[in-house]
C-alpha cells in the first residue's frame, strides 16, 4: 500500500504508482473530498465547470424565484416605511 510522509511544512510526495493511477502531471490540481474519517483525492482535468455535481450537498438547490420575491417584499416594506 503506498504511502508518504508530510514535513513539517505539511508537504508531501504522492507516490508514482498513484500520480500514474490519477495521470498526475507537474501543475495539475487535486480536490480533497472529505467522507467522513478519510479523504478522497481526485485529480481535476479541465476546468472548474467540470466539478458541477462532485461534491455531494446536503442542501436541496435554492429557488431563486422564492428568494426574489422574499427580496421584493422586503425592499418594498421598506420603502413604505421610510417613504
Amino acid at each position: 500500500m503506498p504511502q508518504s510522509v508530510v514535513t513539517r511544512k505539511g508537504q508531501t510526495t504522492i507516490p508514482k504508482e498513484i500520480r500514474e493511477l490519477l495521470k498526475l502531471k507537474a501543475n495539475d490540481r487535486l480536490l480533497y473530498l472529505v467522507e467522513d474519517d478519510r479523504v478522497v483525492l481526485k485529480a481535476i482535468h479541465g476546468d472548474i465547470l467540470d466539478l458541477r455535481g462532485s461534491v455531494p450537498s446536503k442542501e436541496r438547490p435554492a429557488d431563486f424565484e422564492k428568494i426574489r420575491e422574499a427580496t421584493r417584499k422586503k425592499i418594498s416594506k421598506k420603502l413604505v416605511e421610510t417613504g
